[in-house]
């Protein structure tokens, strides 16, 4: 009878002590480990005072399908395998996604053991509402894919959650402020449960021009960041009415694109919603 199975793990996403019971018992039971980082997973065991007896394997985003099969094939064959990623939850923009759908597929069992992530941390955090709310994951790095992204979350309702990386993040909260208006309710969550942990509860204009403040500033914007964003307030649009709001501000010498952009920003619209509108009314 196979006894073995796959356990997805959350590990701490700073503080070590927030490290659970069962984490720290898996850590010190399981016969494979498979981590993103082996040195970080071995870390964070002797930080535990927990020696790791099992075998430590790499497992991480360029490596997920050629190892997938022989942790599937020593799960089969009755051993415990455990899947942890460097911080939060594996799958949640970590690797593990495609080993638990071939889990699945294989029909090995499969559980987990809960423990931190950044999301729902930030999320409570933020002072934003947490009834509803999407996770996005990490925005495009290219300027222009990252506007068209964020424009089609222009009259998302929801609160929005992202990951950013500190190098793009005064960039990406600029464009976040030109999608959604200067306006939005944000939070930037900084190195949460750290020594340091920061959360600047701000509209995305101010934000944007702190960040670009700080971004000049010898010790720059340092340490893992989570933005939160207000989903787009209630508004019933009088589309034409915008349109013609639109049409002012070209008549004044603004250009269609921009006019359009900073009317929809304003008014929680899509901006290729009112751009396409404004053209089939010329």
């Amino acid at each position: 009878m196979t006894t073995g199975g796959l356990v997805l793990a959350g590990t701490p996403i700073g503080n070590s002590a927030d490290a659970s019971p069962r984490l720290r018992e898996l850590l010190a039971t399981a016969d494979i480990v498979a981590a993103e980082d082996t040195r970080r997973v071995r870390d964070l065991a002797r930080r535990l005072d927990i020696p790791i007896s099992g075998r430590v394997v790499s497992y991480y985003e360029h490596n997920e399908a050629e190892r997938a099969p022989a942790l599937l094939g020593a799960i089969e064959g009755g051993a415990l395998v455990l899947l942890v990623t460097d911080a939060g939850m594996p799958a949640v923009s970590d690797p593990g996604y495609r080993l638990v759908a071939a889990a699945a597929a294989a029909q090995v069992p499969i559980t987990c053991a809960p423990g931190p992530s950044a999301v729902p941390t930030a999320l409570a955090l933020s002072g934003l509402p947490s009834d509803r709310f999407t996770f996005e994951g990490f925005l495009p790095r290219k300027a222009q894919e990252r506007a068209r992204f964020l424009d089609e979350l222009a009259t998302e309702r929801r609160t929005m959650v992202f990951f950013e990386t500190p190098h793009r993040v005064a960039e990406a909260v600029a464009a976040a402020a030109a999608a959604f208006g200067a306006d939005r309710p944000a939070a930037l969550c900084r190195e949460l449960t750290k020594t340091y942990e920061e959360v600047l509860r701000l509209p995305l204009g101010e934000l944007a021009a702190l960040l670009a403040k700080r971004e000049q500033e010898p010790a720059g914007i340092r340490g893992e960041i989570v933005l939160v964003v207000a989903g787009a307030p209630k508004l019933e649009a009088d589309l034409p009415a915008l349109v013609e709001l639109v049409k002012q501000s070209v008549a004044q010498g603004e250009r269609l694109k921009d006019a359009a952009a900073s009317v929809a920003a304003a008014h929680g619209v899509s901006k290729r919603e009112l751009y396409n509108a404004a053209l089939q009314a010329d």
